[in-house]
């Protein structure tokens, strides 16, 4: 009994020390997609960029949380992700990120803006299509597993961008081939959407797993 309870909490710990790389993998990433797609946005005059960058850089701030909660984690400190201010921290930022994307999207609408086209942004998005799955697949992989439930919201915030990413290459290529402005704003409302699910079904996971009235 001992030896099986040695080799769960060893296997613990070796995915608890994966999800620390893939979390710094993802903060790399993150800070690399953040920076150009505001500096894409500034260019272009793109607040569909703009707020694709908001986005990104609420999920860099949502990863510093979680590496820090890690660090502590493999430190000896703990063994199973179990600390309610990292899971609010990651809960508290996933809920941004409606208003992030949402307040630019009417911004733009009501100030007549029409997304414009640009190269570097479509590279960021293309970048962002091949290296989110890779995040969310693993980080919703090692939170599942070892019961860490700040890496599973900060997974579905990766799913949220790659998601994210589809809908504005979409904006982005029918602007830049056919002068589409306004598939952008269709995209916009279609993310915000999905994140509401996902907001929903990530606090219900919660609730159900520290009680109603953790939170």
């Amino acid at each position: 009994m001992k030896t099986n309870e040695s080799l769960a909490e060893a296997e613990s710990n070796a995915l608890l020390r994966r999800g620390l790389w893939i979390e710094y993998a993802s903060l790399a990433w993150m800070t690399v997609e953040a920076l150009g797609a505001l500096s894409a946005g500034v260019l272009a005059g793109s607040l569909a960029l703009l707020a694709f960058g908001g986005d990104s850089v609420i999920e860099l701030a949502s990863s510093t949380a979680v590496l820090m909660h890690l660090r502590t984690e493999d430190k000896g400190e703990g063994t199973i992700c179990k600390t309610k201010k990292a899971e609010r921290a990651t809960l508290t930022l996933l809920f941004l990120l409606i208003p992030t994307i949402g307040l630019g999207a009417v911004y733009a609408y009501l100030t007549g803006v029409k997304p414009e086209s640009s190269i570097l942004g479509i590279l960021i998005t293309i970048g962002a299509l091949i290296v989110m799955p890779v995040l969310w697949f693993e980080k919703r992989r090692i939170g599942r597993k070892a019961n860490c439930f700040p890496i599973e919201v900060d997974a579905t915030e990766s799913a949220t961008c790659f998601l994210m990413s589809v809908a504005l290459l979409v904006g982005l290529a029918a602007n830049f081939l056919w002068r589409l402005w306004w598939a952008d704003y269709l995209a916009t409302v279609a993310i915000i959407l999905f994140l509401a699910r996902e907001t929903v079904e990530s606090v219900r996971s919660f609730r159900l797993e520290r009680g109603a009235s953790a939170f």
